[in-house]
This record gives C-alpha cells, structure tokens and sequence, in this order.
C-alpha cells in the first residue's frame, strides 16, 4: 500500500489517501512503458517535410545535347540533380511516422507510469483545484505552496476551462482529465498533481477497466 498525503492549496496536509499498488498492476513494466513512450512520441512527429527529385522539377526531359562529337562531358537533362535547379537525389517525400498498441497495453503502460510517479514519490494530491475565473498568478502561487518548481502534468476529473485557461501560460505545466492520461505524457513531466476527486475516480476506472 502507498499512503500519500491530500493537501489543501496552501500546502497544508488535510487527510491521507491510500493506494492499491495491485490495481495499478502490482509492478511497473518497463518494456512496456518504453513501448509506449517510443509511440507517443512517433505520433507527435510531423512527417510533412518533402523535396523535389527530377519528376517534380519543372523543365523539359529532353537530352542536352548529342551523345558524342561536341567535347563536353556526356549531358542528360536538365532536371538532373547534378546540375543547377535540378531535383534533388534521394528526395525526401512525405510520410507517416505514427504507431500503435493494443488498448490493453496502452492502458498497463499509463497504470505502470503512474505507479512508477508514485514509487519514486512525484505524486502530489491536492484536496480540490477550482476557479472562479481565469488567474495563472493564482496557479503559479498554489504550485508553489505545493513544492512543484519543474515541469508538471496536472490531472483533473475532467475538463474544466478556467483550471485550463489559468495553467496555459506556464512553461512546462500541462492540465489533462483522467480519461485523456497517456504513459508517453506521464513520463515527459517530472511531478503529476492529482485533484482528489481525479485520483479516486481513476483508481476506479482503472480498477473496472482490469
């Protein structure tokens, strides 16, 4: 059992929350938290980026000039990569790099990253985190009554425009709902902070999806 403290935003210790490691699957598999990472960050990869070969050059295919009898070197067309405003050899062409995984490997992969964040003590619990309106001063203040300094995923029940709005201007904090957690997302951060009522209702979503 993992005991971890709930905090109000001031930082104080209200209550005390205990986790199952067993509904998180009992161990961190790392084989396949790397898996997972690997996809994650394949699928962000834009594979956009194309150049030009010959075909694409405008230009006529037409040979230079005759084979043999001017003295010049042997002359293809003007499209080839070997002279000015040519294509390009070996062009770049545009291309998918995205992955994939097993459903029930994504899901063991995240519960392996959160319980990893839990073993090496990244995990922090805050007892409630609303507001009013938009107010990053107010965010970046409860962030640090709550020790968090470096990079952050934030993880909320679910989406709520103002916690959003007041964490999207702060470098290297990032604010999800539970249902959208990922492994690759829950690696890239140093701290993950759990909203109470976030951590419960995960725990129980991840204890019926096992």
């Amino acid at each position: 059992m993992i005991e971890l403290a709930v905090l109000s935003r001031e930082g104080k210790k209200v209550e005390t929350l205990t986790v199952d490691e067993s509904v998180l699957g009992g161990r961190v598999r790392f084989p396949l938290l790397k898996q997972a990472i690997v996809m994650y960050n394949a699928n962000r990869r834009v594979g956009t980026a194309a150049t030009k070969n010959k075909s694409l050059v405008e230009g006529s295919t037409r040979k230079l000039y005759r084979q043999k009898g001017t003295g010049n070197a042997r002359a293809g067309q003007v499209r080839t990569h070997k002279r000015v405003g040519g294509g390009v050899a070996f062009a770049k062409v545009a291309r998918d790099f995205g992955k994939e995984m097993p459903k029930k490997q994504r899901r063991l992969a995240r519960d392996s990253a959160v319980l990893a964040k839990l073993l090496d003590q990244k995990v922090v619990v805050i007892s409630e985190l609303v507001f009013d309106r938009p107010k990053t001063k107010d965010f970046v203040e409860i962030l640090g009554n709550l020790g968090i300094t470096r990079s952050c995923l934030v993880a909320i029940r679910a989406l709520d425009p103002n916690v959003y709005r007041s964490a999207r201007n702060i470098p290297k904090v990032v604010v999800s709902p539970v249902a959208d957690l990922n492994a690759g997302q829950i690696c890239g951060h140093e701290r993950m902070l759990f909203t109470k009522e976030a951590l419960v209702s995960f725990l129980e979503r991840t204890s019926t999806e096992n």
